[in-house]
């Protein structure tokens, strides 16, 4: 790794849609950078002209395209001193946009980076979603193979956490039919589309009653979030099973009281009754 420069790498957040949200650094940025790196050049001209600001500095293309070609070149400009500021069409670089392969080549550089934080469409709809937020896993875009997708959507059917999805329009009826199917037709979601823009719409419900909705067709930029798979159930375990469940857990090196805990947990029965499993199976009485 080289020893660090006087170079920087910006990632500044976009607005997702109301150009009043650009965070007020933004400008400022723009204006002081030596090259700004732009996933749409056309759409940074149309950013740049609504906040007032001039791009002094080189501005080039940096998009899923030629990202992979590019990205040393401009690992180059930040080891040689360039102050280089990365904006994707809406929200922050490197989250489901072209950044990570730029972060990841400054750093191994030795180059700074750092970030002028913006709007994020993960975290907007998450807020307004009503659904649970203390936990959440973003899972970017599924893929467009209708196997593939629901292979992907079986792998976090039991996660607990709130997930969320960006979709393109044409795909997002088969992609809430799919959710139906694998995480149950009456899984909680909300389907996010325009946020902060005129014709902003957040639609929530079960599953299965948004993919119907979702069949008539729905234009715009679409984040989709949904609830987390439900705790489990209590299991019906007979004794014997609870006894050699806190075994097991004793075996691997926890505490008896811990193991017992975890297990009332696990199964959904008090404590008391994996306790006295564990002490009738000791003394010979289950």
């Amino acid at each position: 790794m080289t020893s660090a420069t006087e170079g920087v790498l910006i990632l500044a957040g976009t607005p997702i849609g109301d150009v009043g949200d650009a965070p007020p650094r933004l400008a400022a940025e723009l204006a002081a950078a030596d090259v700004v790196a732009a996933e749409d050049t056309r759409r940074l001209r149309r950013l740049t002209q609504a906040l007032g600001v001039e791009v002094a500095g080189r501005v080039v293309s940096y998009f899923e395209g030629n990202e992979a070609a590019r990205t040393g070149e401009l690992a180059d400009a930040l080891a040689g001193g360039a102050r280089v500021l990365l904006v994707t069409d809406a929200g922050m670089p490197s989250v489901s946009d072209p950044g990570y392969r730029l972060v990841a080549a400054a750093v191994e550089r030795g180059v700074r980076v750092t970030a002028v934080p913006g709007p994020s469409a993960v975290l907007t709809a998450l807020a307004v979603s009503g659904l649970p937020v203390d936990r959440f896993c973003f899972e970017g875009f599924l893929p467009r193979k209708a196997g593939e997708r629901l292979a992907r959507l079986k792998e976090v059917a039991a996660d607990r956490r709130t997930l969320v999805y960006f979709e393109a329009p044409h795909r997002i009826d088969d992609t809430l039919a799919a959710m139906a199917a694998v995480f149950g037709p009456d899984r909680r979601a909300a389907v996010c589309r325009e946020l902060t823009k005129t014709y902003e719409e957040v639609r929530r419900g079960p599953l299965e009653e948004l993919a119907r909705w979702a069949a008539d067709g729905v234009r715009g930029e679409i984040t989709v979030v949904v609830e987390g798979a439900p705790a489990p159930g209590p299991r019906d375990l007979a004794p014997g099973e609870l006894v050699r469940l806190v075994a097991a857990r004793e075996a691997a090196g926890e505490r008896r009281k811990e193991a017992i805990a975890a297990v009332a947990a696990e199964a959904g029965v008090p404590k008391r009754e994996v306790f006295d499993a564990v002490v009738a199976a000791k003394h010979g009485t289950a």
